[in-house]
């Protein structure tokens, strides 16, 4: 049986915390998500970046992300021994100086302008963030009723989606402007200052006074720590691997996607831009989620996503110009529910077992490692529109997910 989980400031656990209390540390946890959102979204900007600097294929610019997302098959099961050993704060902290740690390594590694080392950096930074997502979902979970667990963890992915939405606009310009150079230099100056801005974050949340989760409230047995019979949360796992590899494979090839719509007539800081768009409209739709799941079953809003982003990516690789733009930054919409729904679906009842199950979910985002790569080659074969397909085959399994797998 799993220990409890402890090492937080406070001697109360979430269940005796006041109202009040459980609000506040809400607050803390959803500018986690905007960080670490706000970061995450870069690479979207690295993909094209690179692929110029250093006259990749589209397969070798994808491995930026394979970089980043392979962090969290390799480093999940570590984090969660790390939160089980020093507590929930403590391993954000970690999680956070870690993170800074990958941010400053993109100096030296445009200094020495050799692409494996980017890919060194991305690794180490997105360390950091697999030790804070695998600590923040579950702890979001917990603070409030359990019946609620799924439209409280979309309100703070509604947090992340506004990261997502804001890095784009912030950075487009320094990494793809004018005075932007041809060479990736251009990346050390976004990357430093987020650094230091993450061990700020860091020194703050050490002050932080958040409730403990000593056990989380069980509905199985709990002699049983058995998380691998559980059928919905390892096809739940396989549904997140899914959503984060279609999700993140269509963020990654949209500038380019942009640039070869001749109709459209961008120029490359203007299809950097529109990225945005795509991650803002999945904070819209979180928000949206957020009071949709306290009166429709997750599980139905979970298939009806589905179904819509299957049909946006369909409109889009059959027609051009601004329809095909628009269309396929719409999936963004859809995407907005899916993670935090599959993530609550998975764990719900879990009990003791959450912390374990979390890092085995979060595993499962290694899908943006490995899926990526996958439409990258087909866009190398077969062309950049019918590379679409792959992230559709995606959306079927979680649609199936939502009707079929989950319990």
């Amino acid at each position: 049986m799993a220990g409890p989980i402890t090492g937080d400031s406070s001697s109360k656990t979430v269940g005796e915390q006041p109202q009040q209390t459980q609000r506040f540390a809400f607050i803390a946890m959803t500018c986690l998500f905007f960080f670490w959102g706000f970061i995450t979204v870069l690479n979207d900007h690295l993909v094209p970046k690179f692929k110029a600097a250093f006259d990749l294929t589209y397969f070798q610019a994808m491995l930026v992300q394979s970089a980043f997302f392979g962090a969290y098959l390799i480093i999940s099961p570590f984090a969660g021994l790390i939160i089980e050993k020093i507590g929930y704060k403590n391993s954000i902290i970690t999680g956070l100086l870690v993170a800074a740690l990958g941010c400053f390594l993109f100096y030296p590694s445009a200094e020495i302008n050799l692409y494996v080392l980017f890919l060194i950096s991305l690794f180490v930074l997105a360390s950091g963030i697999t030790i804070l997502q695998v600590a923040a979902n579950p702890y979001v979970t917990a603070l409030g009723p359990a019946k609620t667990a799924e439209s409280r963890l979309n309100l703070a992915q509604a947090a992340n989606s506004f990261g997502t939405f804001l890095g784009p606009k912030v950075t487009s310009g320094l990494i793809f402007g004018a005075a932007a150079t041809a060479t990736a230099s251009a990346v050390k100056g976004p990357y430093l200052a987020l650094g230091a801005m993450l061990v700020t974050f860091a020194f703050v949340f050490s002050f932080i006074s958040l409730p403990k989760i000593s056990r989380l409230e069980s509905t199985v047995n709990e002699a049983s720590d058995n998380i691998w019979g559980r059928r919905s949360l390892i096809l739940g796992a396989l549904a997140i691997f899914l959503y984060v590899g279609a999700e993140v494979a269509i963020g990654s090839i949209l500038v380019d996607y942009f640039l070869e719509n001749a109709s459209a007539n961008f120029s490359q800081e203007k299809a950097a831009d529109l990225i945005a768009y795509y991650w803002g409209a999945a904070m819209i739709g979180r928000l949206i989620g957020f009071i949709a799941m306290r009166h429709v079953n997750p599980k139905y809003c979970l298939a009806i996503n589905s179904m819509f982003a299957i049909l946006m990516v369909l409109i889009s690789i059959s027609t051009t110009g601004f329809v095909a733009v628009w269309t396929i930054l719409a999936v963004g919409l859809f995407n907005s529910i899916m993670f935090p729904t599959i993530f609550a679906l998975a764990i719900r009842g879990l009990g003791a077992s959450t912390g374990k199950a979390s890092g085995l979910i979060c595993q499962g985002i290694v899908g943006g490692a490995l899926i990526p790569p996958l439409q990258g080659l087909m866009a190398d074969n077969f062309g950049i529109e019918l590379s679409f397909i792959v992230p559709m085959l995606c959306y079927i399994y979680i649609g199936w997910y939502a009707l079929r797998g989950a319990e």
